[in-house]
């Protein structure tokens, strides 16, 4: 910027130099010829002999001043003042700096089609008539051992257990999965519904719930807040469902043709506090108490979900955590999951087994993976990884 400055204002510096030469009186064919300041090169190529950039002196050939009226400052020519007024260095002569352009802020998440929405209201109808009809079923223990009818007289007698069980299994199975979507929406991610999956021929009714991201377009810290919210969610629900289902539930005797449902180290820990004088936590988890039983569901899917395996929440977690590091331990994970089911024959686990490597054992890159976590989430990703020792039990179903 040029800058002007008044006498009284020079520096000890400027006050020393001479006096510039009095200006010449004026020739009608006078042109002001401006001096560039120091360091801008002039027409011929050289720079400018001015020491000082903080003033530029205007040099004038004698030109005659114009008639003035008495009273009236004299009128500058329009040329003189065109050719007097600053004008910006050639390009020449400065260095334009280009401030970072940012990157384009992601479009917000659309609206969900409405054609969309048909396939998951179906699936999630179907898993709540499912849960329903194992709610009621299983309640009765003779509803299996007994005539062709006593299936459909349970679903129509036991009322009570079969929305109990299935509304307690489909709000921890929904916190979940809204945990994950609205995540979604607060970043901009673009997410699909939750799709539920219902498995009547199982004591629990459903096989969970999916969701799905449409591409990959969380960064790092995103993809942390987005996979452990949903597990962190259901447990919100699961945890006063069991300390209620425990307090209220009722020994439910099995005879040695039956079977149990084994209970996680969460549960033994609430039972050995609550009910110190039950011998077993199995006693209680049935259907006959449907609370109980549906916590219990929510935990078993909330211990396999966090896994740290591929597209699994745990996945999610522990790549946010050790980035290409975590397909080490993925891959620990599937062996020693490998090893537990021969050694321990519990065959039942070879589909999800199978489901999980079909999907894939490493996690993909996010969006952006050096963006930092920061030091809550990084304490609160590794606590999160003790989920599953607490809320997944080896052994789902026992028998008596």
């Amino acid at each position: 910027m040029l800058e002007l400055m008044a006498p009284d204002e020079l520096s000890p510096a400027d006050a020393a130099k001479p006096a510039p030469a009095p200006s010449l009186p004026h020739s009608s064919d006078a042109t002001p010829i401006i001096v560039p300041p120091c360091g801008v090169p002039t027409a011929n190529g050289s720079e400018s002999p001015v020491a000082s950039c903080e003033t530029s002196e205007v040099a004038h050939r004698p030109m005659p001043a114009p008639p003035a009226t008495l009273g009236q400052a004299p009128e500058m020519p329009a040329r003189a003042a065109e050719l007097l007024r600053p004008t910006p260095p050639s390009d020449s002569a400065t260095m334009q700096v280009l401030a970072p352009v940012p990157p384009p802020a992601r479009p917000p998440a659309p609206v969900v089609d409405r054609r969309e929405l048909r396939w998951p209201l179906i699936l999630f109808a179907l898993t709540c008539a499912s849960t329903y009809s194992v709610g009621a079923v299983w309640s009765d223990p003779f509803a299996f051992a007994g005539p062709p009818g006593s299936i459909l007289l349970a679903l129509i007698t036991n009322v009570r257990c079969g929305i109990a069980y299935m509304a307690a299994v489909m709000s921890i199975l929904l916190a979940h999965e809204m945990g994950h979507f609205l995540q979604a929406v607060r970043y901009g991610v673009p997410a699909g519904l939750p799709i539920f999956l219902p498995l009547p021929i199982t004591p629990l009714g459903t096989l969970g719930a999916v969701i799905r991201l449409r591409g990959l377009q969380a960064n790092r810290k995103e993809l942390f807040d987005i996979g452990l919210t949903g597990p962190l969610a259901g447990l919100v629900l699961a945890l006063p469902m069991a300390w209620i289902g425990i307090r209220s539930a009722e020994v439910v005797p099995y005879d040695a043709d039956g079977f149990s449902f084994g209970s996680p180290l969460l549960f033994k820990l609430l039972v050995g506090w609550l009910r110190p004088e039950v011998a077993s936590a199995s006693l209680l988890v049935h259907h006959a108490n449907p609370l109980l039983m549906a916590s219990w569901v929510g935990m078993l899917v909330t211990g396999l979900n966090m896994l740290p395996i591929g597209q699994l929440d745990g996945g999610h977690v522990t790549y946010a955590l050790l980035g290409k590091q975590a397909h080490w331990l993925a891959r620990l994970m599937i062996l020693a999951v490998c090893v537990f089911i021969i050694y321990e024959r519990q065959y039942g686990w070879s589909l999800m087994l199978a489901l999980v490597v079909f999907f894939g054992i490493h996690h993909p890159p996010t969006a952006n993976d050096r963006v930092e976590l920061g030091r809550w989430r990084t304490v609160l990703g590794w606590v999160s990884l003790a989920i599953p020792i607490f809320c997944l039990t080896p052994f789902p179903v026992m028998a008596s």
